[in-house]
């Protein structure tokens, strides 16, 4: 992939140290809005993570998520940023220019790079929950290690599979501002199952990759940036991450009753969606199967 050619972001952010320490403890879904509620109850598959890292599954108790230590300034190296920069970019490119055709305005995210833990909008993080969204701020969210993570542990490795990641939470971006948190928030409280395989947290989730691959069409159309084994590496990276891959790994068998992603072959499905369409019309992963 050659990012090189890509739009440079000024929303790019370096955590500063702030951390997780002193921040709001994630407990068992109590004194928290949608922002919080979302990092979670979906953020544990999002990206790579075993929920069991998260959440303290013991005793049948009302969980909750300390932190790790932090308030250490993020270490960035310097191309690495200018990576992230150019992904950034170019999603706000596509995405402006989608929101203007039909005469919206689309608002930039913020995008924080931070080191151990955060605190947001949402509540306090570690690098434990992956890369996320937060409504409440409309910040994306990455540790600077996740990188390395993704191609030691999940073998995703190239350009193009990174960038997908930071254009799956710019999707939840899209899903922000057009409405579709404030409906799924409205459709949990109404009592709309949310995990399991056909729960709305699936749907959202398969949503954000369709996004992602909308993304990449444009961007594509534009820069002219993949290279022969870009696509691969993206849907390699969607594969490795569907809830039943990762159950797998975490412990052994599949739950479909618990899952908040989607399943592997769901997520290569939607990503490709968009990705062969272009068009955000395609990707309503809340009509019919999922």
């Amino acid at each position: 992939m050659d990012w090189q050619k890509g739009e440079s972001s000024d929303n790019v952010e370096v955590d500063s140290g702030g951390g997780g320490g002193g921040g709001p403890r994630f407990g068992g879904g109590r004194g928290m809005g949608l922002g919080g509620l979302i990092v979670l109850a979906l953020i544990g598959w999002i990206f790579f993570k075993n929920p069991l890292a998260l959440l303290d599954q013991g005793g049948g108790q009302s969980s909750s998520y300390a932190p790790t230590q932090a308030g250490t300034p993020a270490q960035v190296d310097p191309q690495q940023k200018e990576f992230v920069s150019r992904i950034l970019g170019s999603t706000e490119k596509t995405w402006g220019d989608i929101f203007a055709a039909s005469g919206k305005t689309y608002v930039d995210p913020k995008l924080d790079l931070f080191t151990g833990g955060v605190n947001t909008a949402c509540g306090a993080a570690s690098t434990a929950v992956g890369p996320f969204y937060c409504p409440g701020d409309q910040k994306v969210y990455l540790d600077v290690a996740f990188f390395q993570e993704l191609q030691d542990r999940f073998h995703a490795s190239g350009d193009f599979a990174r960038a997908y990641v930071i254009a799956h939470e710019v999707g939840h971006h899209v899903q922000k501002l057009t409405g579709i948190f404030d409906k799924v928030d409205d459709a949990r409280r109404r009592g709309a199952p949310m995990d399991g395989a056909d729960g709305l947290s699936v749907r959202q989730e398969l949503q954000a990759d369709c996004f992602a691959g909308v993304w990449a069409n444009h961007s594509q159309q534009r820069l002219q940036w993949l290279q022969p084994g870009d696509i691969e590496s993206a849907l390699n990276a969607a594969s490795q991450i569907g809830d039943d891959n990762l159950q797998k790994q975490a412990q052994g068998r599949v739950v479909p009753d618990s899952f908040t992603h989607g399943t592997s072959a769901q997520r290569v499905k939607w990503f490709k969606a968009g990705f062969d369409s272009g068009d955000m019309g395609q990707c309503n992963t809340f009509a019919g199967e999922p």
